[in-house]
């Protein structure tokens, strides 16, 4: 084959992809000739890739907290700095028995599906406006998540937030990552986001619409000294913890990613 335009990480992906081959086979099998149809195969890929299309929608997967996630195009690809919110939660619950976690705004299920896979005894809600993203979540979960956990199968429900939840539960850790990308923001027009679900990615507003609404009815729903976090913009970590400390928390702070960026802010509820 000629040389790729692409990235040798992202071309050694699309051919590992179509070929069904691991990566290191790449290497122990590069002495043999490739069919024409899987050349014809990688090259469209390759083009679509070059038109800017996610290498986790060409290939329909993306790793997220050691596990590998079906992604489509219905539903933001999970990132690395998501898995703060991951960890967070499950610090929160880390001495609790069998402790209920809601996620909300699931899309994959990657944030929900990590902490039950993680935390087999944890009672798991998963919510999302979209019921094509909840189509992606209910097979993430089934093919991800032990059908015996002592938590039980992931809750999964169609919810403008918290709308479709009974009023009478309680849960010990809220986790969110919600569109906060303020509308008009150019970054909307650029890379993989071009390609994501644009509902997923902006809440057509200032960028904490959807962060006020999960603020303020957190309160009802968590239990006493239960926890709220919720990830944000690389700007946006005073306007949250203004939000969480005005919405009843305590304890509140922000956490950074790898890169050095407040990333995710939250709090415990005071009383």
């Amino acid at each position: 084959m000629r040389a790729s335009p692409l990235p040798p990480l992202e071309a050694r992906i699309l051919l590992a992809h179509i070929l069904g081959w691991r990566h290191t086979q790449l290497i122990t099998r590069s002495d043999e000739t490739l069919e024409t149809t899987a050349v014809q195969r990688y090259r469209a890929l390759e083009a679509r890739r070059v038109a800017g299309e996610p290498v986790a929608q060409l290939v329909g997967q993306r790793e997220f907290f050691g596990l590998e996630f079906e992604v489509t195009s219905d539903v933001l690809i999970p990132r690395p700095e998501t898995e703060l919110l991951v960890d967070a939660a499950l610090t929160a619950i880390d001495p609790l028995a069998h402790p209920r976690v809601l996620d909300l705004g699931t899309g994959t299920g990657a944030i929900a599906v990590a902490i039950a896979f993680t935390r087999p005894d944890a009672q798991v809600w998963a919510l999302d406006r979209s019921a094509q993203a909840l189509a992606v979540a209910t097979r993430n979960a089934a093919r991800l998540l032990d059908a015996k956990r002592r938590g039980g199968a992931l809750t999964l429900l169609q919810s403008d937030w918290y709308a479709s939840l009974d009023a009478s539960l309680r849960f010990d850790v809220i986790v969110s990552n919600p569109p906060y990308i303020a509308s008009g923001d150019p970054h909307l027009t650029e890379g993989d986001l071009r390609f994501e679900p644009r509902g997923a990615l902006t809440d057509e507003a200032d960028g904490l619409s959807a962060i006020r609404t999960i603020i303020a009815g957190a309160p009802g729903l968590l239990a006493p000294q239960g926890v709220l976090w919720i990830e944000h913009g690389y700007d946006q970590a005073q306007a949250v913890r203004t939000l969480l400390s005005a919405g009843g928390f305590s304890e509140v702070r922000s956490e950074r990613d790898l890169a050095g960026i407040e990333r995710m802010s939250g709090g415990r509820l005071a009383g």
